[in-house]
């Protein structure tokens, strides 16, 4: 079996560590601030101690701690140990940690759904030369594991993009959704959107892009009394209107042809 370090003992942390756990893996792990220790999991002194002797180490903190946790812990690590960077930090910062793995092989993983509910089945992305460690360890407990093309930041950078549209359409949902409530009309607003979302989802990309760069005016006038609707009748905040709005009215001063190219 694997000696294993977990590195952020938080909700997403503990939850790989008691699946590492219950899978026969031995895990050592380090947080400062989490008050339980799964079952079954050595809680190390420090990070550093942590990673001593480990065969593959997992970073589960938040991206602020990303570059001190490293630090602290890359130059314990054994030669050809696998050293995995779970945090949301940028791609740059993912390819200066990388460079700075010694030894050690690192790898840069994005978490591409909610592990609360999906636990360590939650599908993975992962890029670097940590890449088959990170794949070999955790594909055993069920999670989808692509290997992206590219070193260290190459995942991080999918992540991304992803959010962009999933962290967007959410937050437009939860606006839509909030004004229908506050308008009477819930259920409808319910219903157009699960309409929206079904479907041929690649026609739906390039009605997107033909349309909106070529309506752009008439849809930030919309849009712009859309969001003094939100404000001022319904009193609800409507952030991803008048963002919606600005961003229509950017799109209405620039030359047609430079929006993006169908496929």
């Amino acid at each position: 079996m694997t000696a294993c370090t977990v590195i952020g003992l938080g909700e997403a942390g503990a939850t790989y560590a008691a699946a590492l756990v219950a899978a026969g893996h031995t895990v050592t792990g380090f947080d400062p601030v989490a008050p339980g220790t799964p079952s079954g999991v050595i809680r190390a002194a420090t990070a550093a101690a942590a990673c001593a002797n480990a065969d593959i180490v997992l970073v589960l903190t938040g991206a602020a701690a990303a570059r001190a946790v490293a630090q602290e812990c890359l130059p314990v690590l054994p030669t050809g140990s696998c050293y995995a960077d779970f945090t949301s930090s940028s791609p740059h910062v993912m390819r200066e940690l990388g460079q700075l793995a010694g030894g050690a092989l690192f790898a840069d993983v994005a978490i591409l759904g909610p592990v609360p509910t999906q636990g360590a089945k939650t599908p993975l992305m992962v890029s670097g030369p940590g890449s088959s460690g990170v794949a070999a360890l955790l594909a055993p407990l069920g999670a989808d594991v692509e290997i992206a093309d590219g070193g260290p930041g190459a995942a991080m950078a999918h992540k991304l993009l992803r959010s962009v549209l999933m962290k967007g359409l959410a937050s437009v949902v939860v606006e839509a959704v909030t004004a229908g409530k506050a308008a009477g009309l819930e259920d409808w607003i319910r219903g157009q959107i699960a309409r929206q979302l079904a479907g041929d989802g690649q026609a739906v990309i390039d009605r997107f892009l033909t349309g909106t760069a070529k309506h752009a005016q008439r849809r930030s006038k919309e849009m712009q009394d859309t969001a003094d609707y939100l404000s001022s009748d319904l009193h609800v905040p409507a952030e991803m209107t008048t963002a919606s709005a600005a961003a229509l009215r950017r799109m209405a001063s620039e030359p047609v042809e430079t929006a993006p190219a169908l496929r």
